[in-house]
């Protein structure tokens, strides 16, 4: 059972953030940091590794992803796979590219409710069920994934979903430390969490989508959803 903050209305209210409101930018996680753009031909050559690699997940699940079996899979040698990528984890990172910027293309411009022209409520709900629905489908690779705990919560990735919370919470509780709520709300969409619930808990979507919604309301101290 998963477990939900609720605000007492006996607390002092929440520090004021001191930086600007503004909107995220656009990510950019397509190649590695301080890498410049991809000439045509090596562009071409990172899709056909990338096109190799999701074969080898449809075929053989995440566990047979290897550098030594991507590079045979695309006829080319194991350190080209090496230096494109880095390691195992850079090359599941770039696997999950194309899902990140479609989630952030989809909430940054596209139909509400997860995009613009919903209040920011019904946004912050939408985001939370669609991360959530996002996640359990490639839960096998984003656990894979995941960068080392040091990098976790710098990466790109988490920036972007961070600094788009943050933006709603400081619209629906413009008196709260909603740095530190983005945080709190995305931990609870944590694949590993997500994981554990839903496979070694054996707990249905529809409940997980239930307790977003219902920390949602306790974080934000509004009404809950009809």
């Amino acid at each position: 059972m998963l477990y939900a903050v609720v605000m007492s209305s006996a607390l002092p209210p929440f520090p004021k953030p001191q930086e600007p409101f503004e909107t995220p930018s656009l990510l950019e996680v397509g190649t590695a940091p301080g890498e410049p753009g991809l000439r045509a031909d090596a562009a071409r050559n990172r899709a056909r590794l990338l096109e190799a690699a999701a074969r080898l997940i449809a075929e053989h699940g995440v566990a047979g992803v290897t550098m030594e079996a991507v590079a045979a899979a695309a006829d080319v040698g194991k350190g080209t796979v090496f230096r494109r990528f880095g390691d195992r984890t850079g090359l599941l990172m770039a696997l999950l590219d194309h899902s990140a910027r479609r989630l952030q293309a989809d909430f940054m411009g596209g139909p509400p409710p997860l995009g613009p022209g919903a209040p920011p409520l019904e946004r912050l709900r939408a985001f939370g069920v669609a991360v959530l629905y996002r996640t359990a489908e490639q839960l096998d690779l984003q656990l894979a994934a995941q960068p080392e705990p040091t990098r976790r919560f710098s990466h790109p990735v988490a920036g972007a979903l961070r600094a788009h919370l943050t933006m709603l919470l400081r619209q629906i509780v413009p008196d709260g430390d909603c740095d530190l709520l983005a945080h709190t709300l995305l931990a609870s969409l944590d694949p590993a969490l997500i994981h554990h619930l839903t496979r070694q808990c054996e707990m249905p979507m529809e409940r997980l989508e239930a307790a977003w919604l219902d920390l949602v309301t306790r974080v934000t101290r509004t009404d809950r959803p009809d």
